[in-house]
């Protein structure tokens, strides 16, 4: 279910404000990343407008005459924000918000300071965009927690938890290695995805090639290439899919903010909203959780979901409980 968004042209140049002053790493601070968050808790449709500013700051040639730095609202009590003097930055600020102008996604996005073995941990609901130093990536989804180390032979990254899709910037002499338990997945210059899951971890390459193989026996490596996906546990490979970008990229689309369900189960489609939402969707018939289903909706709208559900099938909802929505097979009538 699409909303109309209520934010102001003033929350977006607040975006753009936030964003050129993350784009300086050295001078980013805890008090500024207290202030980023007192910010974004000031409205939940602020965490969206976030990354996608943070996404349009990415894009090359973006540049306008820079314009007279003006204070940003904060939450009371709070210092009010200085613009960041990077020219360069401001010169770009003017344009944001034409470029994010449309669709609020609802997710969110802030950026630490990076450093060498630091570590990143996203809460439930949230998705962070995170530049390396290297000029590689992240985008990191709900509940994920990952450790970075980018050192002068190897650039490791760790994922305890969770997912992470990652852009590699190209070098040859210090290869990219995503390590999550015994699973290792290894590229240089390509795009791809790694999630753990409890029968294994699963990797989605978007761009160029990856190999992975486990710890266990480094001898025997798959490589897999962009539009396939595979499972990997500890001992073995466990599932492969050759060739299909459509469901890769529909896999993905957590990094815009949705989920695409294309004849996804309602059990599989339940527990990827459950992924992102406080409230979580209940489906206690086995039969209901067994029907398959079509359709693109939000991260964060979970009632819109159960709502368009009840609109086409044959189920009812309950949301008696503001913990739960509950979707039970509805009663069938007589004549």
């Amino acid at each position: 279910m699409t909303t109309t968004s209520p934010l102001t042209p003033a929350d977006r140049d607040a975006a753009a404000t936030w964003v050129a002053r993350m784009d300086d790493a050295a001078a980013w601070s805890t008090a500024d990343e207290a202030a980023l968050q007192a910010w974004l808790a000031g409205d939940p449709l602020r965490h969206g407008l976030l990354l996608q500013v943070q996404a349009a700051w990415e894009l090359p040639g973006v540049v306008t005459p820079p314009a007279a730095p003006e204070a940003v609202d904060s939450a009371p009590g709070d210092d009010a924000i200085e613009p960041a003097n990077d020219r360069g930055a401001w010169a770009r600020r003017g344009v944001l918000g034409g470029l994010v102008a449309a669709g609020i996604a609802g997710a969110a996005a802030t950026r630490l300071v990076l450093a060498n073995g630091a570590q990143y941990v996203t809460r439930l609901g949230e998705i962070r965009r995170v530049p390396l130093d290297d000029g590689s990536v992240m985008t990191i989804n709900s509940d994920t927690a990952l450790k970075v180390n980018l050192g002068q032979h190897a650039r490791e990254v760790e994922l305890d938890q969770g997912e992470a899709w990652f852009e590699v910037a190209k070098d040859a002499k210090r290869p990219f290695v995503v390590a999550s338990g015994p699973v290792r997945a290894q590229a240089i210059g390509t795009a791809f995805s790694v999630r753990k899951r409890e029968e294994g971890v699963e990797i989605l390459v978007t761009e160029g090639v990856v190999e992975t193989w486990s710890a266990a026996d480094a001898t025997q490596r798959l490589r897999v290439v962009a539009g396939e996906r595979a499972m990997v546990n500890a001992r073995a490979l466990v599932h492969y899919q050759a060739s299909e970008t459509a469901p890769v990229d529909r896999a993905l689309a957590w990094r815009n903010g949705m989920i695409d369900l294309n004849g996804t189960t309602l059990r599989e489609a339940a527990d990827e909203f459950n992924r992102y939402n406080q409230r979580q969707i209940v489906i206690a018939d086995p039969e209901v959780a067994a029907e398959q289903f079509d359709g693109l909706f939000r991260i964060g709208d979970p009632d819109g979901f159960a709502q368009t559900l009840k609109a086409t099938l044959a189920v009812k909802i309950d949301v008696s409980d503001p913990r739960t929505i509950r979707i039970e097979r509805a009663a069938e009538t007589g004549f």
